[in-house]
């Protein structure tokens, strides 16, 4: 009986040190940014989740910064309220995934649900507001290590195509960047082809269109347009599409088509190939069973024209959908995403 005793509290003290790791601290800051004044109405002042990673407040030590980017309908919120990224990384850091990092995680919802890291004549400059005004804010605040190096970005969804605008768009700001599921372009599901044009029609409201999940495609679609193709002139959503319909006929918008084509990553390269070439890394992955076309078929064609045009690049496809391989112990954020950024991040 006494072995057995032993035994059990043997055990509780190994499940006691398996599950309580040294906890980080997780600020929630109020940054505003003049980029972000707009005519949509959108707020110019948007709450920040920076994670400190245990030790922060007894030493002097500098720490590199991952800008983690969420969503399309999410928030900071989600990530820390529900997802528990902070448990993650204390985790990830006490089992030397990753060395002591900070991790900032910026609100970027907008009233259509997402501003896709894109400056817009409408919406506000959001582009410019995560890689200058974020970043020069974190810089100033904290003790980072100030320099391209010693920061990294990703994201997940509409975030991991964030990311990998941004750090195209700003090479002298980060210097590596993980798209989780990121990819998108004009196939299937926001093709010409798509439903979604057509039902458009029978949206009334706004706020119909942003309740819920019934009109999805559509308040993408709609987030799509005031990013890309504004048109302040054009209520009720203030956008151009690249394809509508009067009544039952299909008409072509070749300017909008243009216009968002200019903002999908594939056909961005081209142009930004020297950017993309003085980033240190660059990693895209995805889910072989994504339940949206479009980011399976937008993150293919991305890897193979950053193959074409000699960009070096890790891209891997997974067995797992749009979201179920993330977050879970053996998901891609524990496993592969913070060891990424281990690798190659400039650490103290």
């Amino acid at each position: 009986m006494k072995k057995i005793i032993q035994l059990l509290v043997l055990l509780c003290v190994g499940v006691n040190a398996f599950g309580q790791y040294p906890e980080g601290t997780v600020k929630v800051d109020s940054l505003y940014s003049e980029v972000l004044e707009n005519p949509a109405g959108e707020n110019p002042t948007r709450s920040v989740h920076i994670y400190l990673p245990p030790g922060y407040e007894n030493t002097n030590k500098r720490y590199p910064v991952i800008y983690f980017l969420h969503g399309f309908t999410d928030s900071n919120n989600m990530y820390y309220n529900e997802l528990q990224l902070n448990k993650l990384l204390d985790r990830a850091i006490a089992t030397r995934k990753i060395r002591p990092v900070i991790v900032v995680t910026p609100n970027e919802h907008t009233i259509y649900r997402g501003s896709f890291y894109t400056n817009s004549s409408y919406t506000g400059n959001w582009a410019d507001f995560t890689a200058k005004n974020l970043v020069t804010y974190v810089d100033k605040t904290y003790r980072t290590i100030a320099s391209k190096d010693s920061r990294g970005i990703s994201g997940h969804s509409m975030g991991g195509y964030g990311a990998t605008k941004l750090a195209m768009l700003y090479p002298d700001t980060f210097s590596s960047v993980y798209s989780l599921s990121g990819c998108m372009n004009l196939y299937k599901e926001i093709g010409a082809n798509s439903y979604i044009y057509k039902r458009l029609q029978d949206v009334e409201s706004s706020e119909e269109l942003v309740t819920g999940k019934k009109y999805f495609l559509e308040n993408f679609l709609i987030a799509f347009g005031q990013a890309y193709s504004p048109n302040p002139n054009k209520p009720p959503f203030y956008a151009d599409l690249p394809y509508y319909y009067i009544n039952d006929s299909l008409v072509t918008d070749a300017k909008t088509i243009k216009k968002w084509s200019n903002n999908f990553l594939p056909n961005m390269v081209d142009d930004h190939v020297d950017n993309l070439k003085k980033l240190t890394a660059i990693k895209i992955d995805w889910g072989r069973n994504d339940q949206m076309d479009f980011v399976l078929l937008g993150c293919r064609e991305l890897s193979q024209k950053l193959e074409d045009l000699g960009v070096n690049h890790y891209a891997e496809e997974y067995i797992g959908n749009h979201s179920n391989k993330l977050w879970t112990d053996n998901g891609r954020v524990l496993n592969d995403l913070l060891p990424f950024f281990d690798s190659y991040l400039e650490f103290e």
